[in-house]
């Protein structure tokens, strides 16, 4: 294999990345290129099962023959689509001694304030395969949930999280399960704490039109970087056990900014060719800070200072935050609903 961008990365800095989709051919080629992990939600378990309905026609064909109810039914389509990449994954996780190798399971979005929903979900999704990372989110409910999973051995994935305030959170809670664990002679979950970094820029760039705010075009593509950076720093400060998983890439930028830090950046086949087919100065940037001037002018957005700073929000007031409703929708109705009502 040619040396790539993003093999300098994995292989001279911290930095890992997991696969970002389902799809058979694409993960196969994501695990080529060195991913260690593999992400998926209702909309990727959606594609997944519709480009792939050759290779899993059997087992699709069970599920339909069966009188599933609908949530039921996305439920065990998802198992399909999650457990066809977690086999793929096993060696890498059997070899890693489990450090590596995990493949997400995502709860039903329509109910992500739903505790007892939650975490009967989670139990089920754990029982699928050794290396299953159950997507639980940042939500005041997903937290309570989380917290109790990683106290039972219960790798999570901590999603639909944009904010500092929400990695924090997910942090300590990580941190209060692991110490329930340890007390209990329990080998705690790890957890991985999402930054849906391009999701945030997104919503930030709405906010920003919609309010006639003095925020440049260029300053709103370091509103992600600079949530991250911060929270990077914090983390580390902190000794959080906690790993930060950077998704929603919206350009190279997101990637080649954060190179150096200990995280883990989830990378989807389209963003793979921006860092396999392109090369980019080879340097750690995770150190190089936003300037301050641009996260004065990102200041202006009340939005922006919500995800920025450490009380930016409480945890009650996760579920409400616009990038959270946002993508919680698209979740349910481009992926969630769509499987209910597969045929």
């Amino acid at each position: 294999m040619n040396s790539t961008y993003l093999n300098w990365v994995i292989e001279n800095t911290p930095t890992k990345w997991w696969h970002d989709s389902a799809e058979s051919s694409e993960l196969d080629l994501g695990l080529e290129r060195g991913a260690i992990g593999v992400t998926t939600n209702p909309f990727l378990a959606n594609i997944a099962i519709n480009k792939n309905r050759s290779l899993c026609s059997q087992a699709i064909e069970d599920v339909m023959s069966r009188d599933l109810a609908p949530d039921a039914r996305a439920e065990a389509l998802t198992n399909i689509v999650v457990t066809r990449a977690a086999a793929k994954l096993l060696p890498r996780f059997e070899s890693s001694n489990r450090q590596a190798g995990y493949v997400c399971a995502q709860v039903n979005p329509v109910r992500a304030g739903d505790r007892d929903c939650m975490y009967a979900m989670a139990k089920r999704f754990q029982a699928w395969a050794p290396n299953i990372a159950v997507k639980l989110p940042a939500t005041a409910a997903g937290l309570d949930v989380l917290e109790n999973c990683v106290a039972e051995g219960i790798t999570i994935t901590a999603t639909v999280s944009f904010t500092l305030p929400q990695v924090l959170a997910i942090a300590e809670r990580h941190r209060a399960g692991v110490n329930r664990a340890k007390k209990a002679g329990v080998e705690p979950g790890k957890c991985f704490a999402v930054i849906m970094i391009g999701r945030l820029d997104d919503y930030l760039r709405e906010v920003a039109h919609d309010n006639n705010a003095q925020v440049s075009e260029a300053d709103i593509r370091q509103a992600g970087l600079a949530v991250t950076k911060r929270a990077y720093q914090i983390y580390q400060d902190e000794g959080y056990e906690a790993v930060l998983l950077v998704a929603a890439l919206r350009g190279d930028y997101h990637f080649t900014e954060l190179a150096g830090a200990d995280l883990v950046m989830s990378i989807h086949p389209t963003s793979q060719e921006l860092f396999v087919a392109k090369d980019h100065p080879r340097e750690e940037r995770i150190d190089n800070p936003v300037p301050l001037d641009v996260i004065d002018r990102l200041s202006q957005l009340p939005e922006f200072v919500r995800a920025y700073e450490r009380d930016g929000m409480s945890p009650d007031e996760f579920i409400g935050f616009g990038a959270t409703q946002r993508t919680l929708g698209q979740f349910c109705e481009s992926g969630w609903k769509l499987m209910e009502t597969y045929r």
